[in-house]
């Protein structure tokens, strides 16, 4: 696992090669449930592929973490916990999860890219892994989020 100072030093070599990164170090944390994924997805994030993701507002309920905004930058990290890329959030809409969109879907870059795809692998990832007791339900809500990739190591 990575620790503080080599999330310090990643910032630092980050705000260097991007003249306008603020001073202040962005959170820093990892797609997905388990190691193996977190670098699956992260390989989509730096090959350009992967441009959303999608959340559940329930965890975001039950951790007490805060809700990202639009224009908020992130540390991505591997799925040892190394500091390799950094994102900044471009778009945000709470929809319920059988509303989410095919475009949405597609931006998400898993799999085939399809929306049958994205809710197949979503409705199981929220069964096993979310962060609330309710898990998952047809009309919960889900944070889909767009971002650009601004950095990578």
């Amino acid at each position: 696992m990575s620790d503080s100072t080599d999330i310090d030093a990643f910032w630092s070599a980050a705000r260097q090669a991007t003249p306008g990164l603020p001073a202040t170090l962005p959170e820093a944390w990892a797609f997905g449930a388990t190691p193996a994924h977190a670098d699956e997805l992260l390989a989509l994030v730096l090959d350009g592929i992967k441009v959303g993701t999608a959340s559940s507002l329930w965890d975001y309920e039950a951790t007490g973490d805060p809700l990202p905004v639009v224009g908020e930058l992130s540390i991505i990290l591997d799925g040892r916990g190394a500091p390799r890329a950094v994102i900044e959030t471009t778009a945000l809409e709470t929809v319920p999860f059988d509303e989410v969109d095919a475009e949405h879907a597609f931006a998400e870059g898993e799999g085939d890219r399809t929306l049958a795809h994205w809710r197949e692998v979503h409705e199981r990832f929220w069964r096993e892994h979310s962060e609330n007791p309710r898990g998952y339900e047809p009309d919960m809500p889900v944070l889909c989020e767009r971002f650009r990739l601004v950095y990578a190591a």
